[in-house]
């Protein structure tokens, strides 16, 4: 895992823009897998706090006993073997990272489901994956139920929120979800298996040879176009990220003093890699927050953590800053804020910065790169609208559409090499080919520009990828959709600007039937697809345009 070195590859101007101390290259990755990075950091921080949530803390030794249990059951109960897929569908809960290291440790690949899904989406993700087994939150297992029989899983296990909080704790979190605020919908799967028994009979763990080559995750997502695809990332993938994290922040966080606000979702690679994993090196305490839309609860639990790490969507940012209960907190302890997943709007930016005196970094990344590709060097005093400059290992090239390089400060597509990019995608030998070059470099789709010190601008995507909130969204997908309605003759999608959000999608109709009205659209939308994925307006027109061979010509969606 040492940086590439050749006549062919591009020259690395960004360097010389590099903090003091910030090397080029990684260097050796010193474990094989990362259950043992995870298990080491356990060991060096025993008895300091490394998850909270609900107000409870788990230690690190805590954290290390309970991976291995549920690993133990993994092997010895549900005789799961290296390479089995394991679904997890779960929200940011202490279940979360203790069925990471617990499969992990076994040998599993985990295959990260969004809690938010229709059942056709989770139905296309688990059939695609070819998951056998599943650790659920019971809010979802009535979806889950309705498409179990057309899938592979063979075992489902089901946690309640409270499964690792203590007793009376537990019995009031269980309580009031299911009660009072009705998130728990009635399910029945037969020989469905308790989180909290999982737990206690699982046995000792059969110890499983990992390297750096053998996957960890299927992390799914669209890349440019289509439905969403896994991309394979390995151990290697991610202990590389990880590192190229640490060298970048290392002179700005403390060993056994950061707090760090984990709002973002561990089903998403920004919040796995970066906002999580990263930090475990630290010694970092990690706030889980099990519902970040929920802005008040949000907010009560910084106030009562002095956090000092923060990370966020532009999305998130923008509905802090409007809570006036935000704006009264103390931000004196506050080290470092990232931003990412879709472009940080300047004025958030701005007023975040006025607020809390510390500025958003902006960084970016992709899915196919474990994320972390480019980031702003943490010693910036104000927000630069870049996302920064290339981590160490990482090359970059952008070039136009006949694959020469560009000139400083022209447009071109990006194209990525590093430790960090995919394996490829899940079973498509295809389309990975169309994005991943034999030599290892990986063409994203977007449109960049690169300055003279080696500073990266995202201008535009080359493809019609739609990002909401940090979330892809594919045109494709929903109209597909939408054409599925018997009112529906025609459908078009395009993404457009939101000052919050990034994007929203935006739904062109042909009514076949004059009654149909743009709430039932909604409303049927909502049915089968994830909540950012629905449409925010619908336009009623009365012809889709499109190429002669039947394309939607989004541009001229896009036109006045």
């Amino acid at each position: 895992m040492e940086c590439d070195a050749g006549k062919e590859m591009p020259e690395k101007v960004w360097v010389a823009a590099y903090e003091a101390g910030v090397p080029d290259c990684i260097g050796e990755i010193r474990h094989d897998s990362i259950a043992e990075y995870i298990q080491d950091c356990c060991n060096r921080y025993a008895d300091l706090p490394a998850l909270s949530n609900f107000g409870v803390s788990l230690t690190y030794a805590e954290f290390r006993t309970k991976g291995a249990a549920i690993a133990g059951f993994f092997q010895n109960n549900l005789k799961l073997s290296k390479g089995d897929r394991l679904a997890v569908m779960l929200p940011n809960l202490l279940q979360y990272p203790v069925t990471l290291l617990g499969a992990l440790d076994a040998g599993l690949i985990v295959v990260n489901i969004n809690p938010s899904y229709t059942r056709r989406e989770l139905l296309l993700q688990l059939n695609d994956c070819g998951a056998v087994a599943i650790v659920i939150f019971s809010g979802c297992a009535r979806l889950l139920q309705g498409v179990l029989d057309r899938t592979r899983l063979k075992h489902v296990i089901v946690t309640d929120a409270g499964d690792l909080l203590p007793r009376a704790g537990a019995a009031l979190i269980n309580f009031y979800l299911k009660y009072i605020g009705r998130k728990i919908p009635a399910w029945t799967i037969p020989g469905a298996i308790p989180f909290a028994r999982a737990l206690k009979t699982g046995g000792n763990i059969v110890p499983v040879a990992l390297t750096h080559e053998d996957p960890a995750f299927l992390q799914y997502t669209g890349g440019t176009t289509g439905l969403a695809k896994g991309a394979i990332l390995s151990h290697g993938n991610i202990l590389a990220n990880i590192e190229q994290t640490n060298l970048w922040v290392r002179g700005h966080l403390r060993e056994k003093c950061e707090r760090v606000i984990v709002a973002l979702p561990l089903y998403h690679i920004f919040g796995l890699t970066i906002n999580f994993l990263s930090n475990l090196q630290l010694g970092a305490l990690h706030v889980l927050i099990t519902d970040p839309r929920n802005i008040q609860a949000l907010i009560k639990t910084m106030k009562k953590t002095e956090f000092t790490v923060f990370m966020g969507v532009n999305t998130l940012f923008a509905k802090l800053l409007a809570m006036p209960a935000f704006r009264k907190l103390d931000f004196r302890g506050l080290r470092m804020v990232i931003g990412g997943g879709a472009a940080i709007q300047a004025n958030i930016a701005e007023t975040w910065q006025e607020l809390t005196g510390v500025p958003i970094c902006q960084a970016y990344g992709l899915t196919e790169a474990s994320p972390g590709v480019c980031c702003n060097p943490l010693n910036l005093t104000n927000f630069s609208g870049s996302v920064g400059l290339p981590v160490p290992s990482t090359l970059i090239r952008i070039c136009d559409d006949t694959g020469q390089a560009v000139g400083d400060k022209e447009p071109g597509e990006l194209s990525i090499k590093g430790p960090q990019v995919m394996q490829g995608y899940w079973q498509r030998p295809e389309e990975t080919a169309s994005v991943l070059s034999a030599d290892g470099w990986f063409r994203t789709g977007d449109i960049a520009t690169m300055d003279e010190k080696g500073y990266v601008r995202i201008v535009d995507r080359k493809k019609d990828l739609i990002i909401v909130s940090g979330f892809n969204v594919y045109p494709n997908e929903v109209e597909d959709v939408l054409n599925a309605h018997p009112g529906i003759a025609d459908a078009g999608v395009i993404g457009e600007a939101h000052e919050i959000y990034g994007e929203v999608v935006v739904a062109f109709v042909v009514k076949s039937a004059d009654s149909l009205s743009k709430n039932e659209i909604e409303h049927y939308c909502r049915q089968n697809l994830a909540p950012y994925k629905v449409p925010k307006e619908i336009k009623f027109v009365k012809q889709i345009p499109k190429s002669n061979i039947g394309k939607v010509l989004r541009r001229m969606l896009r036109a006045p």
